[in-house]
């Protein structure tokens, strides 16, 4: 138990900490948004289920650490609708089917 007297920090002396302003440009990329849109428009386009699911998955990751509200969230939504769109082509057979050849 030490006394006051020992004490050799001044609390008179502190300042709260005030984090400095960043603009929107100066954030740095989200890069789970980028790759679900990737992973998207190849679910959508090339019918790949796995790159649907990934991007749904990337999605809602970058969903979760989502900074910037505005750019951001037309970024996820775009990859959200890439996503579910090749989903319910994939599931439920909509859309043009590739032509086999006999």
């Amino acid at each position: 138990m030490s006394s006051q007297g020992n004490d050799p920090r001044m609390p008179s002396a502190a300042k709260p900490y005030k984090p400095q302003a960043v603009s929107p440009q100066d954030l740095p990329i989200d890069y789970s948004g980028f790759i679900a849109v990737v992973f998207g428009v190849f679910g959508a386009m090339f019918r790949y289920k796995i790159c649907s699911w990934l991007a749904i998955i990337f999605s809602a990751q970058s969903l979760a650490n989502m900074k910037n509200m505005e750019t951001d969230l037309k970024q996820i939504s775009m990859a959200m609708m890439f996503g579910i769109m090749g989903l319910v082509t994939n599931y439920l057979g909509l859309g043009p089917r590739p032509s086999k050849k006999s």
